[in-house]
Formats: C-alpha cells, structure tokens, sequence
C-alpha cells in the first residue's frame, strides 16, 4: 500500500465502506458519495441493502468472518482505499461487558480478513476505527493495541475516535465525559483521512459539555 493518497488522486476514488451501516458509517457513504467518490458499502444483512443504495453506495452484503466470501467482494470493487467502520456491539450499554468478546473478535480476525482481503484487492489504503480513551480490561486494551499495529504494520492510518454522543450511540443527549465527539462531526472529521499519511490520528472535540442539572 503507498504511504500517502495523493490530493490530485482524490478527485475520483473507489472506496469500499466496511460497516457501512453503523453510526459512523450511515453518515460517512453520502459524505463520500457526495464528494463524487464510488462507493461500495458492505453489510451483514441484506435488509440494509436498500438504504445503502439510497445513501449513494454500491450495496454488499457480506459477512467479514467469510473469508473467501469477503476476498471476492473486494477484488470485483476494486477499491483504492478501504474504511473499516465495522463494530460488534450490543444496543444495550448495559451488555457491553458481557457481550465485549464479540466486538473484540471483530477487532482482533475481523481486522485481519479485511486486511487480507484489501492487499488481494491492491487497495491503496486501509482507514481503520480505533478509539482515544483507555478500555478498563488488559485484555481488551491488547486486542485494540494488536488491531491498530496489524493497521499500521499495513500502511494503514488508524483513527482514534472519542466517545461517540448524538442520535444512534449510547450518548444521544448529553455528552459523555473527554475525550467525546458528536457522531455527526466525527463522520465530518472522518474525511481528511483519505489524503492522510499512514499513522494515527485522533478524532475528538473537547469543547463540548455535559449539559448541568440547571439547564
């Protein structure tokens, strides 16, 4: 994969959206759509197939735990750079505790059948959700430590995201505590990455507050 996109590069890319249909996702294919880019989103379930055509992406439904299947969705594409929004996790914040294995098998052989799968593709650029704050378990902190090395070790940038708050994330009123971001701004922020050189990168805003019992 080459180190940097170039800018005269991105006025036309093919880029593949895996986890096409989480918070961050659902925001970022009509951004990227919009930006004149072609666009394949992939989803798990083909009921999200129609609503990824109506936000401007090529729909594929496949799951990333196939491997063969996934190898084959992104060499027919052909993405010059591939996003992975993909998630595992509950509705629930309650359940995070006891359903974390699930999001950290997608971290842990769901990163690395992407990865595969984007360097049999020839894709340019793998673009990865990561997260900024510190997770409370030592064994959950090494999957996301060993999911951001398998990106990088890629040529890959890896996006440190803060806590996501706003419509759809387990904050949609009030803000969590720093390091947080509005999910829409954090699509919105998403976007540089395309023409970012390989390495981390954090997207988080600070600024906001969490509203006060008088408000």
């Amino acid at each position: 994969m080459a180190e940097a996109i170039g800018l005269s590069r991105l006025c036309v890319v093919r880029i593949f959206v895996a986890g096409a249909t989480g918070v961050i996702g659902v925001r970022l294919v009509p951004l990227l759509a919009a930006g004149g880019h072609v666009v394949a989103g992939m989803t798990r379930s083909a009921r999200n197939a129609g609503l990824l055509a109506e936000l401007g992406a090529q729909p594929v439904v496949c799951d990333v735990f196939d491997v063969g299947a996934l190898t084959r969705a992104l060499v027919s594409f052909a993405p010059d750079v591939v996003f992975h929004q993909l998630t595992d996790l509950p509705d629930d914040a309650g359940d995070l505790a006891a359903l974390s294995d699930r999001n950290d098998r997608m971290r842990s052989e769901g990163t690395r059948n992407l990865l595969a799968a984007a360097a049999a593709a020839r894709a340019e650029r793998v673009i990865a959700q990561s997260i900024s704050w510190e997770l409370p378990s030592p064994s959950r902190r090494a999957v996301t430590a060993a999911h951001e090395r398998a990106v990088l070790a890629a040529n890959g940038v890896v996006i440190r995201y803060g806590q996501l708050y706003g419509p759809g994330t387990y904050y949609p009123a009030a803000p969590p505590e720093p390091p947080r971001i509005h999910v829409d701004d954090a699509a919105r922020q998403t976007l540089p990455a395309l023409a970012a050189p390989a390495g981390v990168t954090i997207v988080a805003d600070d600024r906001a507050q969490p509203a006060s019992s008088g408000e």
